[in-house]
């Protein structure tokens, strides 16, 4: 007698689903994060130089940051031990970390290069750990993290991606062509085929709009590199090669299959690097319970249990320690998958289990790492000024969540004029000491953040505050 296999809804977590349908849901979530996974990375390579002195390294790293995404967007969805919350959740390098990350780069006091690099990886490897222990008491400290502290964070991260999106956009940190009429048009084209295919199309097109103007970028760089001119000569006579040329010749050598490398980039544990590092992984633990909160009430109906929470956390912090081991950056809940499941419901655990085989494959095919790789600089940047400026607006959408009554606007002042304002302005901290700087300066983000805490801890809320939060469902 053949036994046949009881299918349920892909609206529901657990249960089976048909592979023919699996599979498509699940590619659709890594459509939905796949360059995003990829890109704080390239961002922090471009810094520290090692996509151009080190090509080998960059293709490892990238092979090596889709597979950690893998291995533990796996870890949450069904998880060992208290490691992973059993969450619609997809995994992956957070940008979060971009700005701090970006002014440990580039201090030189970290050595520079290959050096910074290895000190953003040490701090990534204590700062995993310490999250996964601040999600053992997530429930007692969740008060200190409402929607007026977690806004301010937000904001601030994207208002300091902003900058490095156009820095991309306009051709990349270096290049001798920034700021070019191809770079320009080029990053434009890319920016015009994403908002086309999100708001005038349905379905997969829609969901997956970047990456779809990313291969048009791409096919677009390709063409450009035909008929025109790539080779050029700059003010000094010395030859360079156009910031928005592809060079496919890279793939053609790069193998098909290769075993990742456990820690590639040997780390470094700098003092001032884990300290600045350190406290934007207690941000992202508040991203994170965000994003969990809002993929189980969108997509689920329901709130979210303290076990599926801390066990999100726990996942967050070890596997940033994973990540870490393979020499990438930390990773965190991806927001926009949360988007996708509140918008679809669709939160099987078989569909999502699928994307994250997907991707756990795609970590061990240098080839598809290398076609990566090649990706001009203004064609991440059409990508990443949207994603980035999007952050921003998320900050906005929290900070109105309860309403913005006067001591939201005080907390929210405060902590973005002085707190983001003198961290993110060159010199402004260049009287205090050398240790308050590294941590304090370079994006603004760490000082905003901190005195949204301490504000929301010391000003008394008002009656418009407590009835704003009342109308809303409370803190939660």
């Amino acid at each position: 007698m053949k036994k046949t296999v009881e299918y349920t809804s892909p609206y529901t977590f657990k249960g089976a689903i048909p592979l023919r349908q699996a599979i498509p849901l699940g590619l659709q979530h890594v459509l939905a994060m796949f360059v995003g996974n990829l890109t704080p990375l390239m961002i922090i390579c471009g810094i520290c130089g090692i996509s151009a002195d080190d090509p080998a390294l960059y293709v490892t790293l990238l092979q090596n940051a889709m597979l950690a995404a893998g291995i533990i967007t796996l870890i949450q969805l069904w998880s060992v031990g208290p490691v992973g919350g059993q969450v619609p959740i997809i995994m992956g390098t957070s940008s979060g970390f971009l700005g701090v990350m970006r002014g440990v780069a580039a201090n030189p006091a970290m050595g520079g290069g290959v050096l910074a690099y290895g000190a953003i990886i040490g701090a990534g490897i204590v700062g995993g750990l310490c999250e996964a222990a601040l999600g053992f008491f997530i429930k007692p400290l969740r008060r200190f993290f409402p929607p007026v502290v977690t806004g301010t964070v937000v904001l601030a991260i994207g208002l300091s991606l902003i900058g490095v999106g156009v820095n991309s956009f306009a051709g990349g940190s270096g290049a001798e062509d920034f700021g070019s009429i191809p770079n320009l048009l080029l990053g434009l084209l890319v920016l015009a085929v994403i908002v086309a295919l999100k708001h005038f199309t349905k379905g997969i097109t829609s969901t997956s709009c970047i990456l779809c103007g990313i291969i048009a970028g791409y096919i677009a760089a390709s063409l450009m590199g035909m008929v025109m001119p790539h080779q050029l000569t700059g003010a000094d006579g010395a030859a360079y090669t156009a910031a928005w040329y592809v060079n496919w010749g890279k793939i053609a050598e790069a193998s098909w299959f290769s075993i990742p490398r456990i820690l590639p980039v040997k780390p470094v544990f700098n003092l001032h690097a884990i300290l600045s590092i350190l406290i934007m992984f207690l941000v992202t633990a508040v991203e994170t319970i965000g994003d969990i909160s809002g993929c189980i009430e969108g997509g689920m109906g329901r709130e979210a249990t303290a076990k599926e929470l801390s066990g999100g956390v726990i996942c967050d912090g070890v596997g940033s320690f994973i990540s870490s081991l393979f020499s990438s950056l930390p990773t965190t809940s991806f927001s926009q998958n949360v988007g996708l499941v509140t918008m679809t419901k669709v939160v099987n655990r078989m569909a999502l289990t699928c994307g994250a085989v997907f991707l756990v494959l795609a970590g061990l095919s240098p080839k598809l790492a290398a076609v990566i790789s090649i990706m001009p600089q203004s064609v991440l940047g059409g990508a990443a000024v949207m994603m980035f400026a999007s952050i921003a607006v998320s900050g906005i959408k929290l900070l109105t969540k309860h309403g913005i009554t006067n001591r939201v606007v005080t907390i929210v002042s405060i902590a973005m004029g002085l707190g983001y304002g003198l961290g993110a302005t060159a010199n402004a901290l260049a009287g205090v000491p050398e240790a308050v700087r590294l941590v304090f300066g370079g994006s603004g983000i760490v000082p905003a953040a901190i005195l949204a805490i301490a504000l929301n801890i010391i000003i008394p809320k008002e009656a418009e505050d407590l009835e704003g939060e009342q109308a809303a469902g409370g803190q939660r």
